[in-house]
């Protein structure tokens, strides 16, 4: 069992879904002294001081970071970078920083050029596998990584204590932390995350498109609610995450596509006994994932 989590001073960069959830967590679980927020608009502050996100907030990545003895990154992707760049003269000799971003072979291109040598071994690339479709300040939830995974993806120079120090933050809040190869995540998260999110924005855009949309939206039942739920996510958010992992999402894609079209050809050729093979194929594969969970779920 690892040693309990516990720090002076956290900065967390962003507090929305993920940030603002990651306050919460380490406040009910009484991991940190001080919790400094950074939001991107002064009109912002009142509203995070009065959700309870931080002891203090502030507009400045540096005042944010000065004096942390860990940095949690958590804006969008295509903004990692910056900010890094923005608190590499404040940061302490042992400060480490470490990021919740859905893409890592990018971030980590671009927070290796925004920090010193030194610093850069002290960043420790994460992810947690956990969020809703909301944003914004008011997004946060407690309890959002309660037993779900968080990915570690370092690199061979990164400080083996700084990696064993964010590890045990994550599961101080309750995340189950598993280390993965950051070219390996970004295909991985590439097929299970990204491409959902691709499938469900074009299918609902292509209903929206159809002149009966207000009545075949009317008629849409569970099913539809459940797998069209993430198109619902920030839509700017989720075109930079796109571009970002975009060779991975590619990919992923035109397997999907080549999937599709073999249904599409035995649709139309009346191929029964191949469209049920897929469709079986699928279940039984459903199946399993959702076995495996339940059965994670009960060992918890």
């Amino acid at each position: 069992m690892s040693e309990r989590f516990a720090a002076r001073r956290i900065a967390i960069i962003g507090l929305g879904l993920i940030g603002g959830s990651l306050a919460r967590a380490l406040r009910r679980h009484a991991a940190v002294d001080e919790i400094v927020g950074c939001v991107h608009h002064t009109s912002d502050i009142p509203l995070a001081r009065e959700l309870g996100l931080a002891d203090r907030v502030t507009t400045s990545v540096a005042q944010a970071a000065a004096g942390a003895e860990i940095v949690v990154v958590a804006v969008g992707v295509d903004a990692i970078g910056a900010v890094c760049s923005q608190m590499r003269d404040v940061l302490g000799a042992d400060a480490i920083v470490t990021d919740v971003g859905s893409t890592k072979t990018s971030v980590i291109t671009d927070v290796r050029a925004a920090l010193s040598t030194q610093q850069f071994r002290r960043f420790v690339p994460g992810h947690p596998i956990s969020g809703t479709e909301n944003s914004g300040l008011r997004a946060s939830v407690d309890g959002l990584f309660e037993g779900k995974r968080t990915l570690i993806t370092p690199l061979p120079e990164t400080c083996d204590s700084a990696v064993r120090r964010v590890e045990q933050l994550w599961r101080t809040i309750g995340a189950c932390v598993t280390r993965m190869q950051p070219t390996h995540h970004d295909k991985v998260l590439a097929a299970t995350s990204h491409l959902p999110h691709l499938l469900a924005f074009a299918l609902v855009d292509t209903l929206a498109e159809m002149a009966q949309r207000t009545e075949i939206f009317s008629y849409a039942a569970g099913g539809f609610s459940d797998f069209t739920r993430i198109a619902s996510s920030d839509p700017a958010l989720w075109t930079r995450i796109m571009r970002a992992n975009g060779d991975a999402v590619l990919a992923a894609l035109d397997s999907y596509m080549a999937t599709l079209h073999n249904l599409r050809q035995a649709l139309q050729n009346h191929e029964d006994g191949t469209i049920t093979a897929s469709f079986t194929r699928a279940k039984q594969a459903r199946d399993e994932f959702a076995n495996r969970a339940g059965t994670q779920r009960n060992k918890k």
